[in-house]
């Protein structure tokens, strides 16, 4: 079968086309023919050595697909069965996958496979971050950076169906439509800014009369994370969950203190689904969303397995909106 390979720490010309035997199934597991894998931002993490890694490996952990072949012990997935998964531990970016069955979750049957493929590492990012990191309540105040990514746009939905006003950043007219259309009450372009942190705070502070926000959500990272941190209130918080522009480098915890008594976490998804009741019910909340029409999922791209290189130049270089998916 085809997979995509690194052989080792680097930029996107790592990735290579490569044959591999197909995988038969293990006690507990399960070989899905993959429809379409999810293309993320903690796969360039993986890809570049951000996050530590053995290589050579196949790089790949969400996808949507069918079972075609199951192990020992698994009693509750068929041969047949559409199911979806995020958190495989690599392998996704393939022709076929064998993955712990208890790492699959099933895909309702007005789903097709390619919008489920989108939906499980960012809906349950989504969701965990509005559920779990920070808990939004209604009218709560809501900054978010990269309103139009592929996490935004899900977040934002989510954020507003809980009574909060969220607040975007995006830096083009298009995804400042697409941001609007997500339910963003103001979205604030900063194409135009030359100093990121005090016109972006200032401009949260004038829609917030002074206050702040409760949480910011930054999937940027470096280029934004100041800002963010000097637009949240007093006792309020900011949550890391990305470095689309690099990571942050070390701060000094004392300006937490000075700047109100902020909080700051840097969560992960797979540290909010590692227990398998806690997977099942992220899934089924985002699944169940998505299948009743209250969640809309953007896919912004898509790529033939063999382009795996060309689509993490695309995500790296902000040239995508929604998700962005690769296809065996």
């Amino acid at each position: 079968m085809q997979v995509i390979e690194a052989k080792e720490p680097g930029g996107p010309d790592v990735l290579q086309l490569q044959e591999r035997p197909e995988p038969t199934p293990a006690r507990g597991e399960v070989v899905v023919d993959v429809a379409a894998a999810g293309v993320n931002f903690y796969d360039t993490y993986v890809r570049s050595g951000v996050y530590s890694a053995d290589f050579p490996l196949v790089l790949g952990n969400e996808g949507a697909g069918e079972v075609i072949a199951v192990g020992d012990d698994v009693t509750h997935i068929a041969v047949g069965d559409r199911v979806a998964w995020a958190g495989s531990g690599g392998g996704s970016y393939a022709k076929f996958l064998a993955i712990a069955a208890t790492k699959v979750v099933p895909v309702p049957d007005n789903v097709d496979l390619r919008t489920a493929a989108a939906v499980p590492l960012q809906g349950m990012t989504a969701h965990m971050l509005v559920e779990g990191a920070f808990n939004v309540q209604p009218g709560h105040d809501v900054l978010l950076t990269a309103g139009a990514g592929g996490v935004g746009l899900l977040l934002t939905q989510l954020a507003v169906a809980r009574g909060a006003r969220v607040i975007t950043t995006v830096s083009t007219e298009e995804k400042e439509r697409m941001s609007r259309a997500a339910g963003a009450a103001d979205v604030i372009r900063y194409d135009a800014f030359t100093d990121m942190t005090t016109e972006l705070s200032q401009a949260v502070r004038d829609l917030t009369e002074g206050r702040g926000v409760d949480v910011a959500y930054d999937g940027v990272g470096k280029d934004t994370f100041d800002a963010s941190l000097a637009s949240v209130r007093m006792r309020g918080m900011l949550v890391l969950f990305g470095g689309a522009s690099g990571q942050v480098p070390p701060f000094d915890l004392q300006r937490l203190n000075s700047a109100g008594s902020l909080f700051v976490t840097r969560p992960t998804l797979f540290h909010y689904i590692a227990e398998t009741d806690e997977l099942r019910y992220r899934a089924r909340a985002v699944f169940t969303a998505v299948a009743e029409g209250s969640l809309d999922v953007h896919i912004g791209a898509q790529f033939p397995l063999a382009d795996a290189a060309r689509a993490h130049r695309a995500l790296e270089g902000r040239e995508t909106t929604g998700k962005v998916l690769l296809l065996p």
